[in-house]
Order: C-alpha cells, then structure tokens, then sequence
C-alpha cells in the first residue's frame, strides 16, 4: 500500500477519533455508569486509593500503542484493503446500472395501471348492466308467467281428462285470472295494477274464454257423475268419494267463475240424491215390513184384563204363536248399543228370520243417521253449505207416514216404549256428531209415540178396571192369568225406563204437550193429578201411569176376592195374586221402587190377616179368653174369682189334647191353599209362631189370675219349649 493510502485512511481514522471526543451529556452518563458496574473501580474510587491522573496517562499509553497496532494492521492488509475499494467501486456501477433499470421498469408499469384502471371501470360498469339485465329477466320472467297463458295450460284444460292435472291447471287459471284482473299496484308489475297494463289487458279477454271453456267441460262431468247416483246398485259412497270430493276444488272454481253453474249442479246433486234416498228408504221399508214379527202381535183385545172367551180363542188358534207383548224377554238388547249393525233385509228375507218392529226402526235409524252424517259431510266439503233441507224431507215423510200407519193398529205398550228409548239413543248419537238437523224429525217421532203409549196405557188401565168375575171366567183361590200378566207388563215396563238410565226422559217440551192433550181424555182424577205436576217429564207421567195401573189391579183384585163367600178364601186369593207379582218382580230382578214396595205392604198386611183367620179355626176360645182377659187385667178388674175356674180348666186340657193336631190341620191348610212353596212355609212358620205367643200369653194369663194359688190344671200346661221344638220339626221339613 503506498503513502498517500496510508495517510488518507489514517487521516479518516483522526477524523473519526476526534468527531468522537465531542461527548454528549447523554453519552457521558452512560459511560460513567458503565464505569462504575466495574467492581474494582467502584472499591477503588470509595477508598480514595485511585489516582485518576496516572489512570488518565495509562489509559493514554494504552491507546497509543493500540492505533500503532492499527497502522501495522492496516499496513499488513493494504493490498486487500486496495482491492476491496475496487469491489466497493464495481459494485456502485452495477448497482447504478441497476437503477436505471429499475426506473425504466417503473414507467412502464405505470403506463400499465392506467391501462388496468381503464379496465377496471369497464368491468364494473358491465357487471352492473349484467345485474340489471338478469333482474329485468327475473321481472319480465315474473311478469309474463302470472299473466300469459302456456300452450299446455290450454291444451290441458280444453282437450285434457278430468283428474289431477286438469285440477292443477284449473287452479293456475284461477292465479292468471286473478292476476290479470287485479287492479291494485304489485311489486311484480313494477308496482302497476296488471290489469291496466297493455299485455294484462290483452289476456283478460284470452282467459275468459278459457274459463268458459273449463266452467263446460266441468259441469259436463259433473252432471255424468249426478246421473250415476240413479243408476241400479251404484255404490253411492264410492262415487262421492272418488267422482265428487276428490274434485272438490272444480266446484269451488265454478263458484267463483260461474255460480249459475254452481247452483245448477247443487239443485241438479240435491234432486237426484233426494230421489235415490226416497227410493232407498222406501224399499229398504217394503222389506223390514215383511220381517216384522209383531205386526199381528198385539190387538186391541190383548189388554191385561182379557175376557176368558178371546183368551180361550187366543190359546187354541194360531194366535199363540205371536210375541207375547207383556213380556219383555230379549227384546230389551235392542237397547244395547246403537253402533249394532243393522238388518240386512234380503239375507233376513232369504233365511225367513223375523224381528220386533222396535229393532226393525232401529234399523232403519241406523241408515237414517248413517246417511245424513254421510251427506252432512259431502256437502260441506264439497258444496261448501249443508243441504239437509233438500235432500232427506222426502225420506223423512216417508218414515213418519210409515210409523204413523204402524201405530194405528199397534197396541204393544212395550214395543213403544222400546221405540221412544231407541229413538232417545239415536239423538244423543247424532249429537255426538254434532248432527243437530235431525232434532226435528225426532221430535215429530216421540210426539207420535208418547200419545199412542198414553192411550194403550189407558186402554189396559180400562180394561182392569171394567173387569168382572165373569168376563174374566171366574176365580178360584191361585193367581189370576191377569197378575201375572200385570207383573210382567209392570216389570218390562220398569226394565226398560232403567235401561241405560234411571228414568226414561223426555227431550223435548213437545213431546210433554202432547202427552197432556191425550192426558185430558181421562177422567176428572187424573187431570187434577196432571194439573199438578205439570212440570213432571214424560218417563214421571209413565211412572205415575203405572201407579194408577196398580191402583186398578188391587182393585180388581178386591173384586174378584170378593166372589168367595168365606172370608179366608179371600185372603188366600189376595195373597196367591200379591206373591206372584213379588215372585215375578223378584225373578225379572227389576230394582225395588214404590209399586213393589206398594206390593209388599198389601202382602204383607194380608198374611198377617190369614194368620189370624187359621189360628180362629181351632184356637178361637184361647184367643178370644186372652184378648177379653188381658184387657181385663189392664184395667185391674180381674182376679181368680172373676174368671171362670172350668173355662180356663177346658181350655187348657182341650189345648194339650189338641195343640198337635191344630198344627198338621194348618200344614195341610197352608200347603193346599198356596202354591208357592216358599211363599206358603213362610206363611206356615208365621201362623205358627203367633199360635206359640198367644199360648205364652195364656200361660200369662193363667199366672196372673191365680197367682195366690196354682190351679191343679197348671200341670196340663204344655211347656212353650215342647211347642217350640215342634214348629223347628216343620220348619226343618221345608
């Protein structure tokens, strides 16, 4: 390295030192800071042993040696040194090349961003006339589709068949025409009424034509489906289901493009289905009539209180064979449940089975709810009102006429009760569908029914009551053929009004004010008691009816009791009639009410007035002493002196000799008079228990009149446990 590079580094190096021996403040505190972190320092300058002028001379001394050591370092790489400063002056030119490069390239791209910039605007501007182009489509896509007609909406609607697609396209006509003919601003006419628009008033007329053309093919194929309904063995439920409410919604059309049309079709359905229901019922009629078992069950001579020579006739002609109309039987399912199916009248034919007219009406009402539910359905979903007033009048008559007809000759008071109960039955299951259109017709049924019960009630009540000993054929000591059928006709009457309820009631005050205007035919009695209960239901009025019944049977029977001469006969005769009616009653099992209470005080009263008869025959003078005695002793005017020492002696020794005897005479009395059994050894057991306590109050007797001295006949006394163990004998014999 030659002189001149040496000096001219040495003098950057003297140059650099001495720029740097301009300390800053800042500079300064951070070297003393620095210079006390030294430990030694720091002990030495605290001691005081550091001389700061010699440290000063050799730090000094130190750092010229250092730069001598720098130059001999310098000295030794001068040739590096040399040829660096060449590299460093290759690189400025390389780097300096660079430059200009890089500003070259730096012009051009600012040509190219305006160019990407001009781009840009064009985009945008493009992609918002792209944006508005698809929303115009989308709009006029809209637009169009709610107000042009397809060519297969039309081909679908003028050549199409009836079914589901032609529904469909029956429904987007609908939308068109609506469309068309708004006139209020929507959003997809650009907030425009459609129907002031040049294309919406151009499809107006379009449309029009084609409902025309839908309203004639839709009445055309409902008018094929209304002849159906009389054609012969049409199921008629299949063909509203699938002709008629599955296309519903062609009917609602018709009503809002053309009700003419609309109401054309419900007058032309509501005739058809009239006549079809008229002839159904009618028919269905004709065959029930021909299954009735008791259209010749009952006339009027089959009262309670019949005359022997009709009830002889009855026995030996073909009149046996008919339905006993004082005995309920079975008849009383009919009352079971109204879901039973009903009579299949041509298979019923075909067997030759028959049925009581009461399960033939059920029947029959079966259908009858069946098909006004069935109806009140189809026309509300499909008509959209209820038609019963158009469709059933017809049939309705017709019932009524026929029960009317059936009643003029019907005596049978159960088979009318029956009636009223099922026809009660048939209401509440109509409301339970809330079927409120046959209240009406029910009505008319009961005030049909409840007058001609009141009459046939009357009718039998007359016939009690007008009965004779000898229109009825004479008595004799068993029951009367008219007790049992009182007990029966009693019993099937109770069983029925507790069928289901405790009391049969009526619905309606209807009913009530006919009941009262054949009420009114009775005599003055029997208004006076309607007059005051007028506010009882038609079931009390029945039950009243029943106890007048009663009334006039225990008349009758005091009537024909009357025609023995000998007055235990008559009590005999009581008590046979009175226990065949408990028996009846008991065997029907009909819970106890007041007429079999009425029943049982009345039976009750004449046994014990048989008891004291049978006990007169043999035991009079005993009974009649201790009567007339114990009256005496009551008063205190007896003593051993008054009373007659060989009238009680006779009768103590006649009864010892012949108390046994007494006994069988009454047991074979008893058993001879009643024919039932139980009936007459619970009588037998009474008879003689009362025998045993009058003998206990003779021995009484006895007692207290000679009580300062027995009698020597007080021997012959027979010991009350001798007389009790006898009647144990006959009571261990039953």
């Amino acid at each position: 390295m030659s002189r001149d590079g040496i000096a001219s580094a040495l003098s950057a190096f003297t140059k650099q030192d001495s720029s740097s021996e301009v300390f800053s403040e800042e500079q300064l505190s951070t070297d003393l800071a620095q210079f006390l972190s030294n430990p030694t320092l720091r002990a030495a300058l605290a001691d005081g042993s550091l001389d700061l002028t010699s440290y000063s001379s050799t730090v000094e001394g130190e750092l010229a040696e250092l730069e001598i050591q720098c130059i001999d370092a310098y000295r030794s790489k001068t040739q590096e040194i040399a040829r660096l400063c060449k590299d460093l002056d290759h690189c400025d030119g390389v780097l300096l090349g660079v430059q200009e490069m890089l500003l070259g390239f730096q012009a051009d791209l600012g040509g190219l961003s305006g160019d990407i910039r001009q781009l840009q605007e064009t985009s945008k501007r493009l992609g918002v006339q792209l944006h508005n182009r698809k929303a115009a489509a989308v709009g006029m896509r809209e637009f169009l589709g709610r107000i042009v007609l397809s060519p297969h909406l039309c081909e679908t609607i003028t050549e199409g068949a009836i079914n589901l697609q032609f529904q469909q396209a029956i429904k987007e006509l609908s939308r068109l025409y609506n469309d068309t003919h708004c006139k209020s601003p929507q959003d997809w006419a650009c907030r425009k009424p459609p129907a002031e628009t040049t294309a919406g008033e151009e499809m107006q007329e379009h449309i029009k034509q084609l409902r025309l053309i839908a309203v004639s093919r839709i009445r055309e194929y409902f008018f094929q489906q209304m002849v159906l309904l009389r054609k012969p063995q049409t199921n008629i439920r299949i063909l509203q289901s699938h002709g008629l409410l599955h296309h519903a919604d062609l009917y609602a059309f018709l009503l809002d493009a053309s009700p003419n049309v609309a109401q054309e079709l419900f007058k032309a359905y509501t005739t058809r289905m009239s006549n079809t229901m008229y002839a159904l019922f009618r028919t269905y009629q004709a065959q029930l009539i021909q299954l009735d078992a008791t259209k010749h069950a009952a006339t009027r001579q089959d009262v309670l209180a019949v005359e022997d020579a009709y009830l002889r006739d009855s026995i030996t002609t073909k009149a046996k064979k008919r339905v006993d109309v004082f005995t309920l039987g079975s008849r009383a399912s009919v009352l079971n449940t109204t879901h039973e199916p009903p009579v299949v009248a041509h298979v019923a034919l075909s067997e030759q089975r028959t049925y009581p007219y009461e399960r033939l009406l059920k029947s029959c009402l079966q259908h009858l709810v069946d098909a006004v539910t069935n109806e009140h359905v189809v026309c509300r979903q499909f008509f959209k009102r209820d038609a019963f007033d158009s469709l059933f009048p017809n049939s309705l008559q017709l019932l009524l006429e026929q029960l009317e007809n059936y009643l003029f000759g019907c005596y049978d008071a159960l088979c009318i009760l029956l009636m009223i109960k099922v026809i009660h039955q048939f209401r509440k299951s109509a409301q339970s569908r809330t079927i409120h259109s046959l209240d009406n017709f029910f009505d008319q049924m009961t005030n049909l029914l409840w007058p001609r019960l009141k009459t046939v009630m009357e009718i039998h009540q007359r016939s009690i009551k007008q009965a004779t000993a000898v229109s009825l054929g004479g008595v004799d000591l068993h029951a009367h053929y008219v007790s049992r059928r009182f007990a029966e006709f009693t019993c099937s009457v109770l069983l029925i009004l507790q069928k289901g309820n405790k009391q049969a009631q009526s619905t309606d005050r209807k009913s009530m004010a006919s009941l009262k205007r054949s009420s009114s035919q009775t005599s003055q009695n029997r208004e006076k008691t309607n007059s005051s209960s007028s506010t009882a239901t038609a079931g009390d009025m029945l039950l009243r009816d029943l106890n007048d019944l009663l009334g006039e049977y225990i008349g009758l029977l005091g009537r024909l009791a009357e025609e023995h001469t000998v007055n235990i006969k008559k009590i005999v005769f009581m008590i046979n009639n009175l226990d065949q009616v408990v028996c009846i009653f008991q065997e029907r099992r009909v819970a106890g009410g007041k007429e079999l209470n009425r029943v049982l005080e009345l039976l009750m009263l004449q046994r014990e007035l048989f008891v004291e008869e049978e006990l007169l025959h043999g035991f009079s003078k005993m009974i009649a002493f201790v009567q007339q005695t114990e009256t005496s002793l009551a008063s205190g005017s007896v003593n051993d002196k008054a009373v007659n020492y060989q009238v009680v002696e006779s009768l103590v020794r006649e009864f010892a000799s012949n108390w046994r005897t007494g006994m069988e005479s009454i047991n074979r009395n008893v058993l001879s008079y009643f024919s039932n059994f139980r009936n007459g050894m619970e009588i037998l057991k009474q008879v003689l228990t009362q025998l045993l306590l009058y003998y206990t109050r003779f021995q009484d007797v006895v007692r207290k009149v000679f009580k300062k001295q027995q009698p020597d006949f007080a021997k012959d006394l027979v010991p009350t446990a001798v007389i009790l163990a006898e009647i144990k004998k006959y009571a261990l014999s039953i």
